[in-house]
């Protein structure tokens, strides 16, 4: 069987092409990810409820009690900070 030179350089191309542009879209797509993330896990650091989340939640881990306390507040990005804080210091 003779293996045709333009055959190879054909599929050559082709395999070249399709890595490249693999690459290409991994690069184009992976600050569209990175974006996703963060609005999915806001730095709540500042916020005030998460910090009370914080403490509340180191000291539940620290008597060994579950969620207790249910927290409500009016702000629906109050309790998700609340909420962050408390998982974070329980380690969850």
């Amino acid at each position: 069987m003779k293996m045709n030179l333009k055959h190879c350089l054909r599929v050559t191309a082709v395999v070249a092409g399709v890595v490249i542009g693999g690459d290409a879209v991994q690069a184009v797509a992976a600050p569209l990810f990175q974006n996703q993330t963060q609005t999915e896990n806001p730095d709540y650091s500042k916020n005030k409820t998460y910090q009370q989340g914080m403490r509340e939640g180191q000291s539940d881990r620290a008597h060994n009690l579950d969620h207790s306390k249910k927290r409500h507040f009016k702000k629906d990005d109050d309790q998700k900070a609340y909420e962050a804080g408390y998982q974070k210091a329980r380690g969850n």
